[in-house]
């Protein structure tokens, strides 16, 4: 099947429509993200079978012929399973949070707005590098 991008002329006549997610990790900046698309399956008049990709309501390019990324436009792009950014990244939190001991002076912080966290590379990886025995 062939994929033909932009034509959202097209997007009411899909004779099958797929859901897929997937993660993806920049190797040049380690920025990592997630995205849903929407495959459409259609036909032409010609009965040639071609596929569009869908993410928020456009159409894209598929994300598998050539991913870039989102923070540093390379093209080194890692393609993984649904979920893997996101398990990472909770991963990190849980394991960059600190328990509670019980009743403690903490010092006053000045309020600043909190800037989201960039990810690296390393952090995507860490769970599933092996530790030295």
């Amino acid at each position: 099947m062939s994929e033909i991008a932009g034509q959202s002329g097209l997007r009411g006549t899909a004779t099958a429509v797929v859901h897929e997610s997937y993660s993806f990790a920049c190797m040049r900046c380690g920025h990592g993200w997630e995205q849903s698309y929407e495959i459409e399956h259609h036909t032409d008049a010609e009965g040639q079978e071609f596929v569009l990709y869908v993410a928020d309501g456009r159409v894209v390019p598929s994300p598998l012929s050539r991913p870039s990324c989102h923070n540093c436009d390379g093209h080194v792009v890692r393609i993984m399973r649904a979920g893997q950014v996101s398990s990472v990244r909770g991963a990190a939190e849980r394991h960059h949070s600190v328990p509670q001991a019980g009743p403690v002076e903490a010092p006053e912080v000045p309020a600043s707005p909190k800037e989201p966290h960039h990810w690296h590379l390393s952090d995507l990886l860490h769970p599933f590098q092996r530790k030295a025995s």
